[in-house]
């Protein structure tokens, strides 16, 4: 009998004694090593000016680049990773639940820290609420979303504040005429050239929200996630912190509570959220990066042309003005469990423009304020049809209004939520966030522009109806877009 043999036999005779588990039942090792992060910023600070923004950014980098461990408290075995607590049983790492990462730059890495990720850093969206946890990757457990790039995120998110105001205000007109006159009023829901439907207010206050489209029926436009699904850098911040690396922050959790019983408390402070947000609110903005061959750059302008006229832009606005561009932190459509202006003595704040993220538009029009030249509307679309369903591989539902609605107010009992629907994807890191497609299967913009049916099939049969010639061009225009590299 050889060893291995000699070995397998003693294995089964122990496990037939119900021995092994006593025999290898090893306890835990104290640690001892120190946190990768010693520092964290106090909320209260901040807001009484202690830190320049130039150190509270740093501090946001810092720990969006920190490859957590036990001693910062990562890791979350006993919760789920949207907080709710199960039997402490969960795996240290699991690829498809989650946690799944220690550090942020970990999956947002390309070109850089904030940037988008490859194929193999995709997350598995919904799968991190499951109890126990699932090891399949079926879209029967969880949606498959590739890494997006936050580089611009924060007139991103200034946009989608402005948008929302328009459109709830629009609301509330229809609403206050409504009563006045006793009758159903109906009005468009436009903002910023971008039509989001209509909107129905009947005498008593409801709405009927059959005719909204491409939003959530509260009004507030969520530009984080492909769905659509978060409202601010400080929700997505606390989210993906807790449901990620197992990292909670004390103003989802709370102060001094060990929410996933791992013996550590206070893992992130509401500083430390500010600070993040910050960080991802200065992301370099995306824009075309000229080559120096007039030759070239006349070819990406030709591409820029045949991309508005075959109808792209329709959807894909190559610019969008942003009428304050002073990102301001925290956000008020920010939902329960996440920092509020009423919540602060001081709202944190940087201008856009004057830092040199935004195009200030020309003097004399609209001073003051930047051109968003993201190529989204914020608008959710369905890109799938008989012939074309690339995009309609998904099977779970995603996102819910938001603590701002009432479900009461509406005629309609809830909103449905369709999981062909994604926002227009920003086309203005094309050129440093491939693969594309919400999953990352395609490698290339020919073919993310094939598989584009549905709401945009007209555009997509013009594009190729192009020559090749033409094709390229547009296919180097939309290259030529990337985030600024040192």
């Amino acid at each position: 009998m050889n060893l291995y043999s000699l070995v397998r036999q003693l294995m089964v005779c122990l496990l037939s004694l119900g021995a092994v588990s006593s025999v290898l039942a090893i306890d835990p090792p104290v640690i001892i090593d120190p946190p990768v992060v010693e520092f964290h910023m106090d909320q209260q600070d901040i807001e009484d000016g202690q830190y320049s923004l130039k150190e509270i950014i740093k501090q946001g980098n810092l720990l969006f680049d920190a490859r957590f461990n036990k001693a910062d408290g990562q890791g979350r075995p006993a919760s789920t990773g949207t907080g709710a607590p199960r039997i402490a049983d969960q795996p240290e790492f699991i690829r498809t639940s989650a946690p799944e990462s220690n550090s942020c730059a970990g999956c947002h890495n390309i070109p850089s820290s904030g940037g988008a990720g490859d194929i193999v850093a995709n997350v598995f969206v919904l799968a991190q609420a499951l109890d126990p946890v699932t090891f399949s990757v079926s879209p029967e457990f969880s949606n498959e979303r590739n890494t997006l790039g936050m580089h611009g995120a924060g007139a991103i998110e200034m946009l989608a504040r402005e948008m929302s105001d328009d459109l709830i205000a629009i609301r509330e007109a229809a609403r206050a005429e409504a009563e006045e006159s006793g009758e159903s009023v109906t009005k468009d829901l436009v903002t910023k050239d971008v039509s989001f439907g209509s909107i129905t207010v009947l005498p008593d206050g409801k709405i009927d929200p059959s005719n909204i489209e491409g939003v959530d029926w509260d009004l507030i436009i969520k530009p984080f996630h492909q769905k659509g699904a978060v409202v601010s850098l400080r929700e997505f911040t606390n989210n993906a912190m807790n449901h990620h690396h197992g990292m909670q922050t004390t103003e989802r959790f709370g102060l001094d509570v060990d929410a996933d019983q791992d013996g550590m408390v206070n893992e992130l402070t509401t500083g430390d959220v500010t600070a993040l947000s910050l960080y991802q609110a200065t992301l370099p903005t995306p824009a075309i990066q000229w080559p120096k061959r007039p030759a070239k750059r006349k070819e990406i302008r030709r591409g820029r042309d045949l991309f508005n006229q075959v109808g792209c832009a329709t959807c894909h606005k190559p610019e969008l003005l942003l009428n304050n561009p002073v990102f301001s932190e925290p956000n008020p459509y920010n939902p329960s469990g996440n920092l509020h202006p009423d919540d602060v003595d001081e709202v944190v704040k940087v201008n856009l423009v004057r830092r040199g993220f935004l195009e200030r538009v020309e003097k004399g029009q609209n001073k003051g304020a930047g051109i968003v030249n993201a190529f989204t509307d914020l608008k959710r679309w369905d890109l799938n049809d008989d012939d074309l369903n690339h995009f309609a591989n998904e099977q779970l539902p995603q996102g819910m209004l938001s603590g701002f609605a009432d479900p009461d107010d509406f005629t309609i009992a809830d909103q449905p939520r369709p999981t062909e629907q994604f926002l227009t994807r920003k086309l203005w890191d094309a050129g440093s966030s491939d693969p594309y497609g919400h999953r990352g299967d395609l490698t290339t913009l020919t073919e993310a522009i094939h598989y584009h049916g549905g709401d945009a099939r007209e555009s997509r049969d013009e594009y190729f109806t192009l020559s090749e010639e033409d094709q390229l061009a547009v296919i180097k225009f939309l290259k030529s877009m990337k985030v600024p590299t040192k």
